[in-house]
């Protein structure tokens, strides 16, 4: 007689996870890996070590040894471990294993470092957040899928439960798009069985034909909606995109690079006006000839603003209409 699959699990390792994030005002863009020749690339990972001194040093070794990445500011998002989302097809069988996900930010998208590395925009695995030109062609086919999803349910409580879940990710019949929550979108895409690594764990919901989005390898791309949720969120409230920008940069290179990390765009106005109201920047009193017309000031972050106000963030004014 088989085991019950819990009891397969006989031993827990622990996997250290990164997102790396560089940002231009082009988009976003993370780091990728390919640990094999077939299959999804994932995130930079791998076991800690008992000699590594705390799990952020142990991060860094991992990231400088895979990629020659030398990471600026890293944070610790999450640990995922659910028993039944796929581990790395390559982990040691019969072995749990517990991921834990960092969040880190680099000023530059420099060459990954090995063959198997490479920098992808952050929107080919999650298209349906980028709304910079406007509303996604793709999220009226998701919208009617997951409409059909919630009708499935059996029982008027259950149906009940996930309209509000479509109301409170994909704004459908809600009160507006909210930018942050990327891994709740994440989520329900995949428990109905929209996204490809809901086919590789055996979703009890058989999976969309159609499927958006380039899948990561085991639950990498769980991580890297967890990390952009973060960022997103966290730009509003401290000055955490200037760990991605250059020393010296314009107004348009910066509200371009926020408007890629927060998938909207914003009235230029506004945008400016906050910026200066808020006291985040300072000229340098050096010009940009870049610009392709008129050269424009450049500006580089004012680091007294920490000492000034406990929450010096980009609070974000409401995006400009597509055109």
């Amino acid at each position: 007689m088989s085991q019950p699959r819990a009891a397969r699990h006989d031993r827990v390792t622990v996997e250290l996870s990164a997102a790396i994030v560089a940002a231009s005002p082009a988009g976003p863009s993370v780091l990728t890996v390919r640990r094999r020749h077939e299959g999804p690339s994932g995130l930079p990972s791998g076991p800690l070590e008992a000699e590594h001194r705390t799990l952020e040093a142990g991060l860094r070794r991992r990231v400088e040894d895979q990629t020659g990445q030398q990471l600026g500011h890293v944070e610790q998002l999450y640990t995922f471990g659910d028993r039944d989302r796929a581990a790395d097809p390559g982990g040691e069988a019969g072995c749990r294993a517990l991921s834990i996900g960092y969040l880190a930010l680099v000023r530059e998208a420099r060459p990954a470092g090995s063959a198997e590395g490479e920098w992808h925009g952050w929107y080919g695995h999650f298209p349906w957040e980028d709304r910079r030109e406007g509303r996604p062609p793709l999220l009226d086919r998701l919208e009617r899928r997951l409409l059909d999803w919630a009708e499935a349910a059996a029982g008027a409580a259950e149906r009940r439960l996930r309209r509000e879940r479509l109301a409170a990710t994909f704004a459908v019949g809600g009160e507006g798009w909210i930018e942050d929550r990327v891994l709740e979108r994440y989520e329900l895409l995949y428990e109905a069985g929209m996204v490809p690594e809901a086919r590789r764990d055996e979703s009890d919901t058989p999976p969309d034909p159609g499927a958006e989005g380039l899948p990561m390898m085991a639950d990498h791309r769980r991580i890297l909606a967890t990390a952009i949720g973060r960022l997103r969120g966290k730009i509003k409230y401290r000055p955490i995109v200037f760990e991605l920008m250059p020393p010296a940069f314009t107004f348009l290179q910066l509200q371009q690079t926020v408007e890629g990390l927060a998938g909207i765009r914003l009235h230029k106005p506004n945008f400016r006006r906050l910026v200066e109201q808020q006291g985040l920047v300072e000229e340098t009193g050096a010009m940009s000839p870049e610009t392709g017309g008129r050269p424009a000031r450049l500006l580089r972050f004012r680091p007294e603003v920490l000492l000034e106000r406990p929450a010096p963030g980009l609070r974000l004014p409401r995006p400009r209409p597509p055109a």
